[in-house]
């Protein structure tokens, strides 16, 4: 793995959005998560995917270190074309895209849009392609939020005195207590890298997309070589990922003992699966 990270800034449509890259060889872009996150908390998990190929990460509009004034639009048909003006800027003919979580979405959403300009998608727990399931995800995840164990551990965390005698600490324990119904392994939620999530983008993408359902395009990117990740303990419905990997005619991993970060609770599988599909030097 090139261990060197090569960041810019570069100007698109009117935004500065902040790039990292990691590695050599063919490019793969990752899409990261959120909507409204960063590329960060994909690392270092995702890094170890830079062997035999160069990874470009990138902060999409209105999260992490490409930030936009309040008035600036961040939706969805945003951040499909900053993608394409990445792709245009950076001079590739198609894109090899990983995309995780929201960003698996977002990778299907430029595809729909940009068919030809698409080489492969590896989709890692993707987000849900329509509305319903997305809901079925909320209510899930929030049943898991009123777990009890959660529950006694944020009462323990309050009355622990350790915000005032450290406050990173406490800070650290309340991020991973807000992930950890992720999970499959809720212990593990310390491994993930602390980000937040800029809420106001968070809200506009999902606005945007209203009451979406892609399956009925989804089967239009059939040829494009695809594989679907995703973890049996996902709170993201994982009915939701294997319909899609059936619609668009892609291999469907599924991941046991695997909550929504499988680059973390099952590593071995994610680098083997993921980076055997993604271009890299020395094979097509």
């Amino acid at each position: 793995m090139d261990s060197e990270d090569r960041t810019e800034r570069v100007a698109v449509r009117g935004v500065e959005l902040f790039v990292r890259r990691l590695g050599r060889g063919p490019p793969v872009v990752v899409l990261h998560g959120g909507p409204g996150a960063d590329h960060e908390y994909l690392r270092p998990g995702f890094d170890a995917l830079s062997r035999g190929r160069e990874l470009i990460y990138y902060d999409q509009r209105g999260g992490g270190r490409s930030p936009v004034p309040r008035d600036v639009p961040v939706g969805w048909s945003e951040q499909v074309a900053d993608l394409e003006a990445l792709r245009e800027l950076w001079a590739l003919d198609r894109l090899a895209v990983a995309g995780y979580s929201w960003g698996g979405l977002l990778a299907l959403l430029y595809a729909l849009e940009h068919r030809n300009r698409v080489e492969r998608l590896a989709l890692i727990s993707p987000a849900p392609a329509w509305r319903a399931a997305r809901e079925r995800f909320e209510q899930t995840f929030a049943g898991r939020n009123l777990d009890p164990a959660f529950q006694e551990e944020r009462r323990r965390l309050r009355e622990s005195g350790l915000r005032e005698r450290d406050p990173a600490a406490f800070q650290q324990r309340i991020f991973e207590l807000s992930v950890a119904p992720y999970f499959f392994d809720p212990t593990r939620a310390r491994e993930l890298t602390p980000f937040r999530v800029t809420g106001r983008t968070q809200q506009e993408v999902w606005a945007s997309l209203a009451d979406f359902d892609l399956r009925p395009r989804l089967p239009t990117l059939q040829g494009i070589p695809s594989i679907v990740l995703h973890g049996e303990n996902d709170p993201i419905p994982i009915e939701a990922a294997a319909a899609v990997a059936g619609l668009i005619g892609a291999p469907f991993h599924r991941v046991l003992h695997c909550g929504h970060v499988p680059y973390i609770e099952a590593f071995t599988q994610f680098e083997r699966i993921v980076g055997d599909f993604l271009p890299a030097s020395g094979r097509p």
